[in-house]
């Protein structure tokens, strides 16, 4: 197969297809790491945590080595995430236009083979996380039950969204964990809030496949909302905002952090008033500037630490 060929559907030429090796392509797209923004959309609430413990803490010490632990292992957990997805979901990814090119239904990767590279990813990601105390690599093992079920529910409920929002929102409780040692209600209100947002996120992106899905009989938010997506938005984005306000308030953050998470709302209401969920290039391209939202959350309360730490 060439190099063209081998290309998955919803990926438009990167690193990978141009610089990668080719015999390791097919298992860099298994862990998407020709489409990076799965990773950097699990980091943001694992950084968010981070920096807001931190300011709880009054010390930034710790602060620079957990945020590049934070993103080596959201990097590589997040890969083996979505190489279990596509074990689990190749024969339903083969019948999707988006998914059909995929390494394992194109017959890029073996199951077997996708299998090892699974194994070999978990090992990485457990030596990151054994770089924390026992209270953290506890909780972060605990995430993997929901990490397991999470391919399984779009064909069971509406609501698979809701579980990828407690799977993609544990970072929220580990930033605690590993900084503190201990969950505060400041990371359960922060670990709310995120999941709401990655409810609204993850809706936008499921608009892409709503046809497709529709025809073979998965469900999702996308299918559940249709036309109504734009309030339903409204309403999980507002939750958002709103619960992670209870977590800084409960934190005792200052005004940097409030400036952040008002920029952060700012952002959502963007994305409510351009999304036409009949466009799926804009559905992607809405669904990827949640990076920027996060990161400009992120930054505020990074300045916050670093003040809260100089008092």
């Amino acid at each position: 197969m060439s190099g063209a060929a081998a290309r998955v559907a919803d990926s438009t030429g990167n690193w990978v297809d141009t610089r990668a090796p080719s015999w390791l392509r097919p298992y860099l797209r298994l862990a998407r790491f020709d489409r990076p923004i799965g990773s950097w959309l699990l980091l943001m609430p694992c950084w968010w945590s981070a920096a807001l413990a931190a300011g709880v803490a009054h010390s930034i010490s710790q602060l620079p080595v957990v945020v590049a632990l934070f993103f080596v292992g959201s990097f590589v957990m997040r890969g083996a995430g979505c190489t279990w997805n596509d074990i689990t979901d190749r024969n339903l990814d083969a019948l999707v236009e988006r998914t059909r090119s995929r390494p394992i239904p194109a017959g890029q990767v073996s199951v077997a083979q996708a299998a090892a590279f699974l194994v070999v990813q978990a090992l990485i990601g457990l030596v990151v996380l054994l770089q924390f105390n026992r209270f953290a690599v506890a909780t972060g093992i605990a995430s993997l039950v929901i990490v397991a079920i999470y391919p399984f529910m779009k064909r069971i409920t509406w609501w698979p969204q809701i579980v990828l929002g407690l799977a993609f929102s544990w970072g929220a409780l580990m930033g605690f964990a590993v900084t503190l040692g201990r969950i505060d209600a400041a990371a359960l209100w922060l670990y709310a809030g995120s999941i709401a947002w990655v409810i609204g996120y993850d809706t936008i992106y499921a608009h892409q496949d709503a046809e497709d899905d529709a025809l073979i009989g998965i469900k999702s938010t996308a299918r559940l909302f249709g036309a109504r997506t734009r309030p339903a938005l409204v309403v999980f984005y507002g939750l958002a905002v709103v619960l992670i306000g209870i977590a800084l308030s409960l934190a005792g953050a200052h005004w940097p952090a409030w400036i952040g998470l008002a920029a952060f709302a700012v952002h959502l209401v963007w994305q409510i008033w351009r999304l036409q969920i009949s466009d799926p290039v804009l559905c992607l391209r809405v669904f990827k500037s949640n990076r920027d939202a996060g990161l400009l959350l992120f930054a505020a309360l990074l300045v916050d630490a670093v003040m809260r730490a100089g008092m």
